[in-house]
C-alpha cells in the first residue's frame, strides 16, 4: 500500500471517530440533566420565593375584595409582594421596588395597628391589591420574570418598615411629582413632620409628567356647580403651595382649593394651568397624584443613578428610621 492510500485510510478512520464520538460528547450532559430533572423536578423560582415569603410572615392581612365582596386572608409578605406588583411597574429598578415594598409594608402595619382589625380594601382607598390569579391574567407570559423580580425585592427587605419616633409612619406614595413633593398640610388637613416637600427632578422622565384635559364651558360649570360670565376672567386670585401646586383659586365667582378642583375635574395633579379657547377650557397638569411622600418615578430615577432603597426612602420621608416589624407584631396580634 502506497503512502497515498495509507493517508486516505488514516483520514477516513479519523473522520469516522469524529462522527461517532462528538455526538456522544454533546448529548450526554443534556441527557443526564434531563434525567435528574425527571427524577426530582425543580419548583419554579417564583414558587420557591413565595414559600420564603410565607415563612417570613407572622401575621395575616384580611383583604376585602371589592369586586367579589369576599375577604381573603393573605400572609403579610405575600400581601406586600402583590401590592408592589399592583402599584409599581415590574420593569422598574430593583432598588425602587424595594423602596415600594417598605412603603407598602409600613402602610399596612400602621393600618392594622390603628384600625382594630378592620379589613383593608384592594383599591386606591388603601393600597391596590391583586392576587396571583389576577396577576397571571394581566401579565400572561411575563408573569414569571415580573413576579420573580418583585418577590426578590420583597424577600430582600422582609420585615423592614419605616418609623418616626419608633412608630410606623403614614407611608404615602404617588406616581409622579412636578419636580417637588408636597407638604402634607397643603393637601391633607394635618402637618406631618416626615412628609415635607423635597426636590424630585427625576420625575421629568415620567410619561405622566405632562397631561392635558379639555372641557367644554358647560362641562366645567356642571362639574364645579357654577355659572361663568363672559365678562369676568375665568381664573383669579390663584395661590400656590411651596411646591408650586395650586392651593386656592377663584373660578367664576366661586373659590376652590386646588384639591377640590383636581377631584371635581379628575385632574392628574394640583399643579395646573388653564387656557380658554372659545367655549373650551384646557387644563394642563404637571405630575400625577396627590404629591405627598414618595414619588414612584422619582424613586426609579434615583435607583437608576445607583441610589439604594435606604437612600430613596430617607430622601422622600424626612427623619425616618428603618426598623423591624417584629417590634410591632405583639400589638398587631392583640388586635
Amino acid at each position: 500500500m502506497n503512502m497515498r492510500n495509507k493517508s486516505l485510510f488514516l483520514f477516513i478512520g479519523v473522520l469516522m471517530a469524529i462522527i461517532l464520538i462528538i455526538p456522544t460528547i454533546i448529548v450526554v450532559p443534556f441527557t443526564g440533566a434531563s434525567k435528574d430533572q425527571s427524577e426530582k423536578p425543580n419548583e419554579p423560582k417564583s414558587k420557591q420565593q413565595e414559600i420564603n415569603l410565607l415563612e417570613a410572615s407572622e401575621v395575616n392581612v384580611s383583604v376585602m375584595r371589592s369586586q367579589k365582596d369576599t375577604v381573603e386572608d393573605v400572609p403579610l409578605e405575600v400581601y406586600v409582594s402583590r401590592v408592589v406588583a399592583s402599584e409599581m411597574p415590574a420593569d422598574f429598578e430593583l432598588e425602587a421596588l424595594k423602596a415600594q415594598a417598605l412603603a407598602a409594608r409600613t402602610y399596612i402595619v400602621q393600618y392594622l395597628s390603628h384600625e382594630d382589625g378592620a379589613n383593608v380594601t384592594d383599591t386606591v382607598q388603601h393600597q391596590v391589591y391583586k392576587n396571583d390569579e389576577e396577576l397571571r391574567k394581566i401579565w400572561e407570559s411575563d408573569y414569571e420574570w415580573k413576579m420573580d423580580k418583585i418577590e426578590q425585592a420583597v424577600k430582600e427587605t422582609a420585615g423592614e418598615i419605616l418609623t418616626y419616633n419608633n412608630q410606623p409612619i403614614t407611608a404615602a406614595f404617588f406616581s409622579t411629582s412636578n419636580g417637588f413633593t408636597e407638604n402634607s398640610e397643603d393637601y391633607w388637613p394635618n402637618e406631618i413632620p416626615y412628609l415635607r416637600s423635597v426636590e424630585s427632578p427625576w420625575d421629568k422622565q415620567s410619561p405622566k409628567y405632562n397631561h392635558q384635559q379639555v372641557f367644554t364651558t358647560e362641562q366645567l360649570e356642571q362639574a364645579l356647580g357654577l355659572q361663568l360670565s363672559e365678562n369676568a376672567p375665568l381664573l383669579s386670585n390663584m395661590k400656590k403651595t411651596e411646591s408650586n401646586r395650586v392651593s386656592e383659586v377663584t373660578i367664576g365667582n366661586k373659590t376652590f382649593t386646588g384639591r377640590e378642583i383636581r377631584e371635581s375635574l379628575q385632574l392628574q395633579s394640583t399643579d395646573f394651568s388653564v387656557e380658554q379657547k372659545n367655549d373650551h377650557v384646557i387644563f394642563t397638569t404637571k405630575g400625577y397624584g396627590h404629591g405627598i411622600g414618595m414619588s414612584q418615578y422619582g424613586a426609579n430615577g434615583m435607583a437608576q443613578e445607583g441610589k439604594s432603597y435606604e437612600e430613596i426612602v430617607k430622601h422622600y420621608y424626612n427623619g425616618i428610621d428603618i426598623a423591624k416589624v417584629n417590634d410591632h407584631l405583639p400589638k398587631l396580634a392583640s388586635k
